[in-house]
């Protein structure tokens, strides 16, 4: 029997001849407003959102967002930044990063409440995966940043969750805001690709060698 087949699709590029092939996964994971969604097939199980700051205000504002199709099929949503992290970032974040005011700023009782009223399972991704992608990071030289992306979140959560998935990432530039560790980040996913833990979906037949399971 084949292991379960997980596909994390980011927001970047992703090739329309993998669609078909993310949407037959057992679990498809996609983040925020889901730009991965059409070319990048059409399954979506899991909003992997960021629940604070202007991104979750934006979202939950947006009647758009709470009835688009990646959003009404998904069911569940997964908030990657845990509320107490952000609550002690704050501080230190008004010093170092003034600019940032509203940044940890915490919407995860209203994702809750929206997850409450429309039958979905909300998840709250630990600090405790937050503070293990920080350490995993600093083999890789990170430089000064204030937190890793979600993408590298959600990547270490479903690692630690499902260890033995056959996991597969699609859509992931290792580029974006520059707060984020993006150089490291892609230095520690090709470590975890080296070591056989995940795979670039771009570069590998995911689905063929279970095929007739």
């Amino acid at each position: 029997m084949s292991s379960r087949r997980i596909v994390i699709v980011g927001n970047g590029d992703v090739a329309p001849e993998l669609a078909a092939t993310i949407d037959a996964a057992d679990l498809v994971i996609r983040f925020n407003d889901c730009r991965s969604m059409g070319a990048g097939g059409g399954r979506t199980d899991v909003v992997a959102v960021c629940n604070t700051g202007r991104p979750a205000r934006a979202m939950l504002g947006s009647a758009a967002w709470r009835k688009s199709p990646a959003v009404a099929s998904a069911s569940e949503i997964w908030s990657v930044r845990d509320p107490r992290k952000f609550a002690a970032l704050r501080a230190p974040l008004a010093i170092s990063h003034p600019e940032l005011d509203d940044f940890c700023d915490d919407y995860t009782d209203q994702f809750t409440a929206f997850c409450h009223a429309t039958g979905k399972r909300h998840v709250v991704i630990d600090q405790s995966v937050h503070d293990g992608v920080d350490a995993a990071l600093a083999a890789y030289e990170p430089g000064s940043y204030v937190v890793p992306s979600s993408g590298m979140i959600v990547i270490a959560e479903v690692l630690s969750h499902h260890p033995d998935a056959d996991v597969a990432i699609t859509g992931f530039g290792h580029v974006g805001w520059g707060e984020h560790p993006f150089a490291a980040e892609k230095r520690l996913v090709d470590a975890y690709i080296s070591l056989g833990r995940l795979r670039r979906l771009d570069d590998t037949n995911f689905i063929s060698a279970s095929q007739g399971d």
